[in-house]
């Protein structure tokens, strides 16, 4: 080409969790029956979307105005809605304005990034959600700055470290906090979130939590909304039905922004959110119309209540599976439907292998591993999927240190999960005792 084509930065968009699904197709190509522990689609993992909330959806297929233009802003009857919905909370009010849809999370995320000044930088959690990390690198035209979680202390931030790096750091002028926490399951108490808004309130920053899995989490645990802490401070929530009715499909996501007129520029900051929204002319409209259709439905939260109950008690066949295994650190999930397993480093080394005995996937294994300076858990990546056809991903990719890899709790059928991750803990145990 005559010029450069690439921004600076743009090298930064990574995203591992469908990219391990390239080398898992190869392996399947050559006869290896795979189990995808890769990504959080629900529907791929026989959850079976109930009768009623079909019926809704094939009601509103069948009315004109789904077909047509919504509100740039979103569906007015369903922001209103939503608003309602967060002002029972009791902390943050909001009103319909306050509620702007996109094409799912993901446009929702690229357009947050996308209208912050270069030199702006949000700090996010690590591991991180790639999504969130690849797009405010690659915004920034460098590498993310992170703030750890600390799967010694059940993936609780540590708070020490982002404050240090909040306060020497004057180019951070915003937190962003995903709660419940993908990839490592962590629901965060009270407290912590209170935590977060007061070195926010302390430098003058902007919050913004990923809330996606707020109505997902189990075992007695439930999630505390940013807008109930966030007192006057400016925020933005990130919400959509994915994962909740499950829906992934439908790529259906919201900010709702607290405290919009507290300072000018988080004020004109929306202004541009909704502006570039309009030059769109809108989001799809027939998951908008559903949702407070399904939500209002009388089936509703017992069928959210139910499903809660099954992740949870999946979480609980993973721990007893999982928790006694020499060399790595295993915390429960509480929400979401992740969980993160990090290795002892001190057990991890560059001979360690599993047995392949399909010869064809072991010579393509082989190329695998002649990637330059491949992360060790990675490697154990490439060996699980050959030998056993789990595919999971690595923790290295998820802009972290730790060395590990996220699973998901999303089988429905009990004895596929059980069975799979006895597995897996086989897997684990042979690997590093190979």
């Amino acid at each position: 080409m005559r010029t450069l084509l690439l921004r600076p930065g743009a090298e930064e968009l990574n995203y591992e969790i469908r990219g391990i699904v390239k080398k898992a197709r190869l392996i399947e190509s050559l006869g290896q029956t795979i189990t995808w522990e890769n990504i959080g689609d629900p529907i791929q993992k026989n959850n079976i979307v109930p009768a009623w909330m079909k019926e809704i959806v094939s009601d509103l297929v069948s009315q004109d105005k789904s077909y047509g233009y919504a509100d740039s802003k979103g569906v007015l009857e369903t922001r209103k809605y939503l608003a309602d919905l967060n002002n029972e909370k009791g902390g943050s009010q909001i009103s319909a304005d306050d509620v702007l849809f996109f094409n799912g999370l993901g446009d929702a995320i690229a357009k947050l990034y996308q209208f912050l000044i270069p030199t702006a930088r949000i700090i996010g959690p690590s591991p991180a959600y790639s999504t969130h990390s690849s797009a405010e690198a690659a915004h920034a035209n460098t590498a993310p700055i992170t703030y750890k979680l600390d799967p010694d202390n059940q993936w609780l931030p540590d708070m020490d470290d982002l404050y240090n790096k909040v306060k020497y750091n004057p180019t951070i002028v915003g937190i962003l906090i995903i709660n419940p926490d993908n990839p490592t399951g962590m629901v965060y108490p009270k407290e912590v979130l209170e935590g977060f808004v007061k070195i926010a309130r302390e430098f003058k920053l902007l919050l913004i939590a990923d809330e996606i899995y707020q109505n997902i989490t189990y075992n007695g645990v439930n999630a505390v909304a940013l807008s109930e802490v966030i007192g006057d401070l400016p925020a933005i929530s990130l919400k959509g039905i994915s994962k909740e009715f499950p829906w992934p499909g439908s790529r259906c996501g919201w900010m709702e922004f607290y405290n919009r007129e507290a300072s000018k520029e988080f004020s004109k900051f929306v202004l541009t959110l909704e502006n570039a929204k309009m030059i769109e002319v809108c989001s799809t409209i027939l998951p908008q119309l559903s949702i407070p259709k399904i939500m209002s439905h009388p089936e509703y939260k017992s069928y959210r209540h139910e499903a809660n109950l099954k992740i949870g008690k999946r979480s609980q066949i993973m721990e007893d599976i999982l928790s006694g295994i020499d060399g790595i650190k295993f915390n429960p999930t509480k929400g979401a439907f992740y969980n993160t397993i990090v290795f002892d480093e001190s057990y991890l080394n560059a001979s360690q292998k599993l047995e392949v005995e399909n010869t064809e996937i072991k010579t393509l294994l082989e190329t695998w591993l002649g990637e330059e300076n491949m992360p060790l858990d990675k490697r154990f990546v490439y060996f699980l999927l050959a030998s056993t056809g789990i595919c999971v991903v690595p923790i290295s990719s998820f802009c972290s240190d730790l060395r590990g890899f996220r699973v998901t709790l999303l089988e429905e059928n009990e004895d596929t999960f059980r069975d799979t991750f006895n597995k897996l803990g086989e897997a684990i145990r042979a690997y590093l005792g190979s």
